[in-house]
């Protein structure tokens, strides 16, 4: 039971971001308002990016830049002693996805506000058979 307590313990973060993805995944399937679809979207994307961007930390690294490449005191670099940048530039770019699908999203959810006078699934969906 100890070595299962430590295990857990030991990857918290993995844990956490699981029940952020299970907690937009839930929102946006079993949610018939459209707004909480989207807020559930952006708690995935979020908890999607908080995963990469803990994969791409090192404990006691450095920043992936030689200083001096030359001369009697250079040593050869080690890439273990560096993080590994790639994650976090891929994060960036996927933060200004999410705010502008999020942007979007909510611009449509106007729109059919507009024409729907409701944000509730089943009553557009009851309009459009009507229609």
């Amino acid at each position: 039971m100890p070595e299962a307590i430590d295990f857990i313990a030991a990857k918290l973060n993995y844990w956490v971001y699981v029940v952020l993805m299970m907690v937009g995944l839930y929102a946006m399937i079993a949610k018939h308002n459209l707004v909480k679809k989207v807020i559930g979207l952006n708690i995935l994307q979020t908890a999607i990016i908080l995963f990469f961007i803990s994969t791409g930390a090192k404990h006691a690294a450095t920043i992936p830049i030689i200083e001096d490449g030359h001369g009697p005191g250079f040593q050869v670099a080690q890439a273990v002693q560096y993080t590994n940048p790639l994650p976090h530039v891929l994060m960036l770019t996927a933060i200004v996805v999410a705010v502008a699908t999020f942007g979007v999203a909510l611009a449509l959810i106007v729109r059919i506000h507009r024409r729907y006078h409701t944000l509730e699934e089943d009553e557009i969906l009851a309009q459009l058979d009507d229609d």
